[in-house]
């Protein structure tokens, strides 16, 4: 199959080209891996190919819902039997996984050909993605720029058209936020909805999930059916599903529904007019297709929520360093400056402080359920500037001496309860501040590619339901998609 052929189908085009005899997977597969070759060398997006695994597949004929559609899965959470999930760390890049996740599982059953692990920065701990063992990825529709993070790598691979959905994970925006650097779409599920196990009963206490980057809506809903069409035995919960599929929700009209929208950050940070201009471009949009669309935001402390999320962060991360060092038996030099910062603030916060901060994300619920009891959804930015440049967000020389020091002299735990830390704390999530409201919450919430700046460069707005509204989102997507479709962009690389 010629590329162009191929770029023309989604991942459920290309299933049914498969059931109807008219190309086999082996074809698809050689297509994608063409294509990979051709431009990953610029990309940097498939840090493990996996092309002989892949190979031995479509040879099988895999059946399934997407039987014989290549697929690519993230180096981070989505293990595969026998091969290193890498985690964009140094410590990890060379210890095999005994079994699969429970999504990969669920993908193989699909039918589903993996042929690579996309990049992801350390611990998927940043909006970018630019790992020191790997190397950054980078944009396709600009290439000094970032494909955002923590899914960069598999962004970045269905922007270029590698392949046309790839798994993701979000924990603080790590599906929204890279769909909105690469004009995809990208939703992520409620809290409990899509199984972690078998290794873990959640991610994050529950902020972190699994999921996928798409080019259409009905790819991220058939996905969304895949995932969820069974609880997960070791899971904790028993979540709820709709009596009908996401396929199906998704293909409805979603109704009137009543929006809020802000493009203030909710930390006071500056957001930048291009932002500003999607959101009031997008309400402009819905209000046209019949929506009730007014500026509104819930009560929310934005640096109360951003301490409080970032308090279980850097415990996680603390504990996630800690363990890794008792399995492979890691040096301080294997993790990045930025991980063991992260990880020493984690480990300098007393059991006390961390269980209110975690007690404290009912309140921030509550106060978003209270709004969600007037408006159906929350449109925002979901960045709030273009993608950032690729080493933009480097920690200078200097203050990386002054961290070396800070290790080395104990002195992490004493800075982190200083202004100056809340101060770097603020810095740090000013380009992404809109993502973790829905972590923290669990609720769903999605980014729609539907702005492009002066330059060109995709920038999507989210949208944040309430409980069980994955449903309703999958719906408006579909319709936004309809009337301003982006599924046929291609950077051109």
């Amino acid at each position: 199959m010629e590329y162009a052929d191929y770029r023309r189908y989604d991942a459920t085009g290309l299933a049914e080209l498969v059931a109807r005899g008219e190309v086999s997977p082996a074809e698809l597969l050689e297509t994608a891996i063409g294509r990979a070759e051709a431009v990953d060398g610029r990309l940097n997006a498939i840090v493990r190919p996996m092309y002989e695994q892949a190979r031995k597949r479509a040879a099988e004929q895999p059946e399934g819902p997407l039987g014989g559609v290549p697929f690519l899965i993230k180096d981070l959470l989505q293990d595969y039997a026998g091969l290193p999930t890498g985690s964009g760390s140094r410590a990890l890049r060379d210890l095999p996984r005994p079994r699969h996740s429970r999504v990969v599982e669920r993908w193989l059953a699909a039918g589903l050909v993996v042929f690579g692990k996309t990049n992801t920065p350390e611990f998927g701990a940043k909006g970018i993605t630019e790992p020191e063992v790997n190397g950054p990825t980078r944009n396709p529709w600009a290439l000094d720029r970032t494909p955002g993070g923590s899914s960069g790598g598999s962004a970045a691979a269905v922007a270029a058209g590698v392949v046309p959905m790839a798994g993701a994970n979000d924990g603080g925006g790590s599906i929204r936020i890279p769909a909105a650097c690469c004009g995809l779409f990208g939703l992520k599920p409620g809290r409990g909805l899509v199984p972690s196990g078998p290794d873990h009963a959640e991610y994050l206490q529950g902020a972190a999930t699994d999921g996928v980057l798409s080019r259409t809506v009905r790819d991220s809903a058939l996905m969304l059916d895949l995932l969820t069409a069974e609880p997960d035995p070791s899971g904790p919960y028993l979540p709820a599903r709709p009596d009908t599929g996401y396929v199906d929700q998704a293909a409805r009209p979603p109704g009137r529904l009543r929006i809020g929208f802000t493009t203030r950050s909710p930390l006071d940070t500056p957001v930048d007019p291009e932002a500003v201009a999607a959101v009031e471009d997008a309400a402009r949009l819905l209000a046209d297709l019949g929506h009730d669309v007014e500026p509104a935001e819930p009560r929310i402390d934005g640096h109360r929520l951003a301490e409080d999320f970032l308090a279980v962060w850097y415990t996680g991360l603390a504990a996630d360093v800690a363990h890794v060092r008792r399995v492979t038996g890691a040096r301080d030099t294997d993790f990045e400056l930025d991980t063991r910062l992260m990880a020493a603030a984690g480990r300098s916060m007393r059991a006390p402080a961390y269980f209110a901060a975690n007690h404290r994300w009912n309140e921030h619920s509550r106060t978003l359920a209270a709004f969600h009891a007037e408006y159906d959804l929350l449109l925002t930015p979901t960045l709030a500037c273009p993608p950032v440049r690729v080493g933009e967000l480097d920690t200078p020389p200097a203050l990386r001496t002054a961290g070396e020091l800070l290790l080395r002299l104990r002195l992490v735990g004493p800075l982190v309860r200083t202004p100056q830390w809340r101060r770097t704390v603020t810095a740090n999530l000013a380009a992404v501040p809109f993502t973790q409201l829905a972590n923290l919450t669990g609720r769903p919430a999605m980014s729609v590619p539907l702005h492009r700046t002066a330059e060109g460069l995709p920038l999507g707005v989210q949208f944040v339901g309430g409980l069980g509204s994955e449903g309703t989102l999958l719906a408006l997507a579909a319709s936004l998609e309809e009337a301003r479709p982006w599924a046929h962009l291609e950077p051109a690389l």
